[in-house]
């Protein structure tokens, strides 16, 4: 690399230098550890989280493209660093307590004028001095309530204001649910509470569109209803398109910062009669003529989004769809759901199983125990007497020396639910599972609401129990969850916030005579033996 004369070529070793510190660079990025690399990503996705958070509103430009940085990358992340990165959000950008501890003490300092606000105050009250003093506490209340709004407050406005953002704050929501059942940690606790309280403001009715989907829909759009469909899943594209036809319809929530994505959506069939099952209404061929139907029945309502969890789009999406049916289709006048029960056979299995193990308890070790254990409140009649002969009568050449209520639990657990392939076991079982399902609905509570999480739903949002169906659904997951049992709940037009008040402040359950009809033969058990 000589010059002429004989010279050093300074160009030419200029350029082979640079050449040598990039070929450098790269061998050490390529050689670098894949934990090394993994760790940078993560300190990038926190560094862009407190840009967010940090950088001042009127820097648009930089604000953004930390927003963007952040909401792509995040995705990228393990659960591992998702959790290191929720953790420091909720800890290090929660309320500086500090300084509201030091307003909190200014403003028990403050002078407040006698009277001065509530509602004894007149208007126009109080002179010069009052209002100069009343400023003085206007400005500290107003001081104190941006104190006690936490830092991270921040990054969930700025992202529902970013392209995308929506389905970020989503997202971040769903992972807390999931870190709450392992780290059930106060901060969290308080971010999850936080970010879901936003949620629902910016989730309101009036910021949602109710799109009826059909087969004209995009793919994409279609293909999201058959990957959401939570209750009754959808088996193919005739099926699909099934639901989608004559005397069907589908309608959904949409959201304009998730677009083509419904939120929740809900599936009707217009028939002459509330259905009994679910067969008559997924297969029923052909269907009823649009013009005779008299029922809108509700049989699927699917939520598609993990982190919308506990936020009731439901009750309003219900609502809307009555009304567009009322108004399209006056002929309409009964509104029913065919419902799923889907902890019933939790329930009974657990309750069979503890009756079983105090039926066999010795009555000498009994009376060993605190009378609040031993007495008759903890043990119970599960079934009557005329119950327990049917299913050992069905029975009898397989249960041994086995009680009733261990032949009922053998059954219900048995490998491919046979007795439902039994005449003579489906009619011995039917009477006590009807019974004792009324019971579960209407009596099972938990803190004052019901225990079933779908019956929890539609009696919050005014419906009644109206009717339960002997194999409404005959499926493997039917027979699971309900031992094959389906409900009808039915929103009377005229009782819907009568009914939603009252089981909002009372915990009080509407049902039909029928059903209450059950429970009076449950609650005569305890005076009959």
């Amino acid at each position: 690399m000589m010059a002429k004369g004989g010279g050093i070529n300074r160009n030419a070793l200029s350029v082979l230098m640079r050449s040598r510190m990039r070929a450098s660079a790269i061998a050490k990025e390529t050689s670098m550890n894949p934990v090394d690399s993994v760790e940078n990503a993560m300190a990038d996705v926190m560094r862009w989280m407190r840009a967010s958070i940090a950088v001042p509103t009127d820097r648009t430009e930089s604000v953004d493209s930390n927003l963007r940085n952040f909401s792509q990358n995040y995705v990228g992340l393990s659960q591992a660093h998702r959790r290191e990165l929720l953790l420091a959000l909720a800890k290090v950008h929660d309320v500086n307590r500090e300084r509201v501890r030091e307003l909190m003490q200014q403003y028990l300092s403050l002078d407040v004028p006698q009277g001065s606000g509530g509602e004894g105050e007149e208007a126009g009250s109080g002179g010069v001095e009052h209002e100069g003093a009343m400023a003085a506490v206007y400005r500290t209340e107003r001081s104190l309530r941006d104190a006690l709004k936490p830092k991270y407050a921040v990054l969930f406005e700025r992202l529902n204001e970013h392209p995308g953002g929506l389905k970020v704050l989503e997202m971040l929501r769903a992972d807390l649910l999931s870190l709450l059942v392992k780290d059930n940690m106060p901060s969290l606790r308080a971010l999850e509470s936080y970010l879901k309280e936003k949620l629902v403001s910016w989730l309101s009715p009036a910021a949602l569109e109710l799109h009826q989907i059909t087969w004209d829909d995009s793919a994409s759009l279609l293909e999201k209803i058959v990957a959401y469909e939570a209750v009754h899943p959808i088996r193919s594209l005739l099926d699909l398109k099934r639901r989608l036809s004559v005397g069907r319809r589908c309608f959904g929530y949409l959201h304009p910062a998730i677009p083509g994505e419904p939120l929740i959506f809900i599936e009707v069939a217009l028939l002459k009669d509330v259905a009994r099952s679910i067969q008559e209404v997924l297969w029923d061929d052909p269907p009823t003529p649009e013009h005779a139907a008299t029922c809108a029945l509700f049989y699927s309502i699917s939520s598609t989004q993990p982190g919308l969890s506990g936020i009731n789009l439901g009750k309003f999406l219900i609502k809307r769809v009555i009304e567009l049916v009322r108004r399209e289709m006056p002929h309409i006048t009964v509104f029913a759901t065919l419902s799923p029960i889907p902890g019933y056979m939790q329930w009974l299995l657990s309750k069979l199983a503890s009756q079983i193990k105090l039926s066999k308890m010795d009555p000498k070790t009994m009376e060993g125990l605190p009378e609040s254990v031993s007495s008759s409140t903890f043990k119970e009649n599960i079934l009557l007497v005329e119950e327990e002969k049917r299913i050992l009568d069905a029975t009898k050449e397989d249960t041994g020396d086995k009680i009733a209520m261990e032949v009922l639990h053998d059954l219900l657990t048995s490998t491919r639910h046979q007795w439902t392939k039994s005449e003579t076991m489906l009619s011995a079982l039917q009477p006590p599972l009807m019974r004792l399902c009324a019971r579960y609905l209407l009596k099972e509570k938990k803190r004052g609401k019901a225990l079933d999480a779908v019956a929890n739903f539609h009696l919050q949002n005014g419906a009644m129990v109206e009717r339960i169906n002997w194999m409404g659904d005959n499926s493997d997951k039917g027979i699971h969850q309900s031992g094959g049992i389906m409900v009808n709940y039915v929103y009377r037009l005229d009782k819907i916030e009568e009914n939603a008040q009252s089981y909002f402040s009372t915990g009080h359950i509407h049902a039909s005579s029928s059903l209450y009809k059950y429970l009076e033969i449950t609650e005569s058990l305890s005076s009959d033996r």
